[in-house]
């Protein structure tokens, strides 16, 4: 009886749903997302059917090879490596050594370098580019602009050819070439990234109207050329940024600034250039009122040098110059490109505060002393 009824319950469920099916009632669906129509699945726009992808370019310009570059220029830079005794802090003496790069800049074996390479060496050594190997006597060094020139017994030696630093644009292309690390002569490539840029570096020293560029910069790269595409040097490699999370900033003295100072590095030992004959200090906030200045810019007095232009023209430790000629000076480094752009015998209006009281003076620059 029971087998009967569930037999007679499945027959009637089965007719429910033909009967539900025929008359379009359809049971619910497990679906909770209504079907997509075209206009949902396609919401695009088209906005002109008939573009096209541009023609490329074929007529880009050709790069001259590095490879080039560096054939031409090789042969003029030289390995420097020096010996200097230093002492422990126990004082007792020892021997350091040191490598730097140069280039040659005249036949008769006169080299170009930095002054930090050479300065104080007990003895320099230079071996070219074909392996020989000469000892260097220091003709003259110049720590402000930190450029020397040594000098080795050789003769008919390749000398560099010399640009015109004046011509770069940023993003040219440049290669630097020198001893890296000590280890041989080497080049990397890099591209100009600014230019007429001044860097404070770690000795408190100023370099001015440097080049940055984006070529690797390394322990043993200063004094090296850096050369244009054209193998003309247009730059002396001086110093790195070398801070972590820092790359790619490396510098190098233009050759325009730096042709005068060799100059006379090999004719005269030294450096000449218009003197005033104080030493000085940037003047700010912190400054002035530590000193009870009147102003919070400017660059302070600290001495004067006897029988100077400076202590002929009046001017005393303590006193705040703040104009020079037609410029307005903020800091040490305003005054010191003012002076740099001045000449020999000429005359200049030097505007100070002493105390309360501002004044005008006027000062005949000359010749700097021998160091």
């Amino acid at each position: 009886m029971k087998r009967a009824n569930i037999k007679y319950l499945a027959i009637s469920v089965i007719l429910i749903l033909v009967l539900s099916l025929s008359s379009g009632c359809l049971l619910p669906s497990t679906e909770t997302s209504p079907p997509l129509n075209s206009s949902s699945a396609n919401n695009t726009s088209p906005i002109d059917h008939g573009w096209t992808l541009p023609t490329v370019e074929s007529n880009a310009p050709v790069l001259p090879s590095i490879a080039d570059v560096v054939a031409k220029v090789k042969p003029s830079v030289v390995a420097i490596n020096t010996e200097v005794i230093t002492y422990d802090f126990l004082n007792r003496p020892f021997t350091q050594e040191g490598a730097g790069s140069g280039w040659i800049i005249d036949e008769t074996g006169i080299i170009v370098t930095n002054s930090h390479v050479v300065e104080g060496a007990e003895s320099v050594t230079v071996t070219l580019s074909d392996g020989r190997v000469f000892p260097a006597e220091i003709i003259g060094t110049d720590s402000r602009d930190d450029l020397a020139a040594i000098k080795i017994n050789a003769g008919k030696l390749p000398a560099a050819t010399i640009g015109d630093a004046s011509k770069l644009k940023v993003g040219d292309w440049l290669v630097a070439i020198g001893n890296p690390l000590g280890l041989e002569i080497s080049a990397k490539e890099g591209i100009v990234s600014r230019l007429e840029v001044t860097v404070s570096v770690s000795s408190g020293q100023t370099l001015y109207d440097l080049i940055e560029t984006s070529a690797a910069i390394n322990p043993g790269n200063s004094g090296g050329p850096l050369v244009n595409m054209a193998g003309e040097v247009i730059g002396i490699t001086s110093i790195k940024i070398a801070t972590v999370g820092v790359e790619g900033m490396g510098y190098a003295i233009s050759i325009n600034t730096a042709l005068p100072i060799i100059e006379d590095l090999i004719t005269m030992g030294y450096v000449i250039r218009p003197w005033l004959g104080v030493v000085l200090y940037t003047v700010d906030e912190g400054v002035a009122t530590r000193f009870g200045l009147a102003v919070n810019q400017g660059t302070l007095v600290i001495e004067v040098a006897p029988n100077s232009p400076a202590a002929q023209a009046g001017l005393e430790p303590g006193d705040v110059i703040v104009g020079f000629e037609d410029e307005e000076i903020t800091n040490t480094d305003d005054l010191i490109q003012a002076i740099r752009a001045t000449q020999i015998g000429q005359e200049v209006e030097i505007t100070y505060w002493r105390d309360d009281t501002k004044s005008t003076t006027y000062a005949t620059l000359i010749e700097s002393p021998p160091p």
